[in-house]
């Protein structure tokens, strides 16, 4: 029968060095687990059952030490050779001889190992440093550039509501702009670096028919509208004199249908694969009855998929001369993956070798909503994480089990999903998470902390919905507390533009609001300034490891190597016990013997 985990303790064990913390090992290494099981549990000749992901289970029978403390320990020595995914269970008793187990995590009684590359690493530039999101449209403008034809510029930057459909989903055409460019951005770097951010992860920049540049119309050109390619190379070499690097979003799943690979209403002066079946970009598309009825990503007419099969396509992104490395070779710092998901595996390896032939330190993270070390996706366990594809991925579950924690209290959860994914994933990629409350995606993180659900309102109600004054007070103080614990947890935080500004608004496009300039939060943004400058002064914030401590009631803390963070959910004063004289660092204090943390507060102990 199964030993279920509460039943026994387990810890594990490298060269004789302790690593209970973590789950994820490079290939090579045998791996000891130690395990303690009450004698009054009656599980004699216990097994250990360990089997490669799609495998059959093998069998490493517990050898029995000593007892100690009632307890009986076991050993077992488990090498591990091959670079996968790995699960193991312990059972005694009647399922001895059993030979294969459900690849997934089972109620407790099943847990993962991650085995990857040796030589796995990734960039130390980015660790313990802060990233901040630009949607390059809604940020700042500085220039006075053109609009395409058909495309209209909004010049309200303060008052003006994006464009939205009448009710979820609908089609919108996304062509009003409001002018945001990258030398608005390079106007702002000062600021931007006062926020202790080390890197700018900017959405979409190429030329493209919409606001948001998701439907790409030409890789090789930054949109006129956002300065072109020369704005580029002033962001670049202005960023780097204040040692901030830039990311740029890589769309590889889907063109916009108005492109110059695709060219479906003839705006180009290119052959596009709507156009002709002759056309160099045809093999790029799949038609079902040409040309109208085309493969497109989630049904939208205006983005038609790619077919990342296509030699030529895989030449143009990924070759020697392919836009991956053309954009490296100017200055940006790596690639931000859109919909990595659905990018196949062998495509993610090839554009990780060429990135990194042309910079073994650049940056490739991957948009992934789930648990990335284990991710199924279109029936296929995804390999992201094992040295050969993904530095890091978008920390989804973090966010959601952050935001849970701050509303509900539940620090069950939290500490589960914490546990969970830094268990589970290789310690370099922890150390780079893209850790965040909120992106283009999703409501601003102000509005779900403090106002009220947008329910089934519709799109026009939400366009004028704002909070009250009693949400907003409500929200900043949630969101303080939400962003330290986000950024002193594992991996590196991520400011979505204007949430350090108090911004609100409810789903896309009301997310999308032109930054408030001369109208910010001053005291969101003095949080956000003291918690970054707290992130470069202590180094452990980069790679020190991470334990759970206490986890209860809407009370959280962990150790990061030498120093403990605690916050409090609740609506009532807790007071902790401390060993000696402790420095704690947000109110720059000494406290001997006890410390209060005040409801919706925390503390940062050295």
């Amino acid at each position: 029968m199964r030993l279920h985990k509460d039943r026994y303790d387990l810890r594990k064990r490298i060269n004789g060095r302790d690593v209970s913390i973590y789950g994820a090992f490079p290939a090579g290494v045998t791996l000891t687990l130690e395990v303690y099981i009450p004698r009054n549990v009656g599980a004699s000749d216990p097994i250990l059952w360990l089997w490669r992901d799609n495998c059959s289970a093998a069998e490493y029978p517990l050898i029995w030490k000593r007892l100690e403390d009632s307890r009986d320990y076991y050993t077992a020595e488990l090498p591990l050779d091959e670079i996968g995914l790995y699960f193991y269970r312990i059972t005694y008793g009647s399922t001895k001889g059993e030979q294969s187990f459900p690849n997934q995590r089972d109620g407790g009684d099943i847990f993962q190992l991650t085995v990857h590359a040796p030589d796995f690493d990734t960039p130390k530039w980015l660790r313990g440093g802060i990233m901040y999101q630009i949607f390059p449209d809604r940020f700042c403008r500085a220039g006075n550039h053109q609009v395409r034809e058909g495309a209209y510029l909004d010049s309200d930057w303060d008052n003006s509501i994006p464009q939205y459909g009448e009710y979820p989903g609908a089609p919108v055409a996304n062509n009003v702009f409001f002018g945001g460019d990258l030398e608005g951005i390079a106007s702002k770097l000062d600021y931007i670096a006062s926020l202790g951010v080390s890197c700018i992860y900017l959405n979409p920049i190429f030329e493209a028919a919409s606001n948001h540049r998701y439907d790409t119309g030409d890789f090789e050109h930054v949109d006129p509208l956002l300065g072109g390619d020369s704005a580029l190379d002033l962001l670049l070499d202005e960023a780097k004199k204040r040692g901030i690097r830039v990311i740029l979003d890589g769309v590889f799943n889907h063109t916009g249908a108005d492109s110059r690979y695709f060219n479906r209403f003839g705006r180009y002066d290119s052959l596009g694969a709507y156009q002709s079946k002759t056309s160099p970009y045809a093999e790029w598309y799949s038609f079902k009855n040409y040309p109208d009825d085309y493969d497109c990503w989630w049904g939208v007419k205006v983005l038609p998929s790619i077919n990342e099969a296509s030699s030529s396509y895989r030449e143009y992104i990924c070759g020697e001369d392919g836009i991956a490395r053309q954009y490296l070779r100017r200055g940006i710092s790596g690639w931000r993956l859109d919909v990595a998901d659905e990018l196949p595996d062998d495509f993610v390896r090839e554009l990780r070798a060429a990135v990194k032939a042309e910079n073994p330190d650049a940056l490739l993270l991957g948009e992934v909503w789930e648990d990335a070390s284990n991710k199924i996706a279109y029936d296929i366990r995804r390999e992201y994480l094992l040295g050969g594809e993904l530095d890091s991925v978008m920390n989804y579950p973090l966010k959601d089990a952050v935001i849970n924690f701050v509303l509900r209290k539940d620090s069950d959860n939290l500490s589960r999903v914490s546990r969970c994914l830094y268990e589970h994933y290789p310690k370099c990629v922890s150390d780079v998470l893209m850790n965040f409350l909120g992106t283009h995606d999703t409501e601003r993180i102000l509005t779900i902390l403090g106002g009220s659900p947008a329910g089934d309102r519709t799109n026009a109600e939400l366009s004028s919905a704002r909070m009250t004054e009693g949400e907003r007070s409500l929200g900043i103080a949630r969101l303080k507390l939400a962003w330290l614990l986000l950024s002193t947890l594992p991996g590196v935080p991520c400011i979505y533009y204007g949430d350090e500004a108090g911004m609100e608004g409810y789903r896309d496009p009301f997310n999308r609001l032109p930054y408030p300039w001369d109208r910010e939060e001053a005291s969101l943004v003095d949080w956000f300034r003291m918690i970054g400058c707290i992130r470069r002064e202590e180094k452990t914030f980069a790679e020190g490891d991470f334990r759970v401590i206490a986890a209860k009631d809407g009370f959280f803390a962990f150790k990061r190597d030498k120093l403990t963070v605690a916050v409090n959910a609740g609506d009532t004063p807790i007071t902790c016990p401390i060993n000696g004289t402790k420095r704690e660092l947000i109110a720059k204090r000494r406290i001997s013997e006890n410390v209060t943390i005040e409801p919706l507060s925390g503390v940062i102990l050295k």
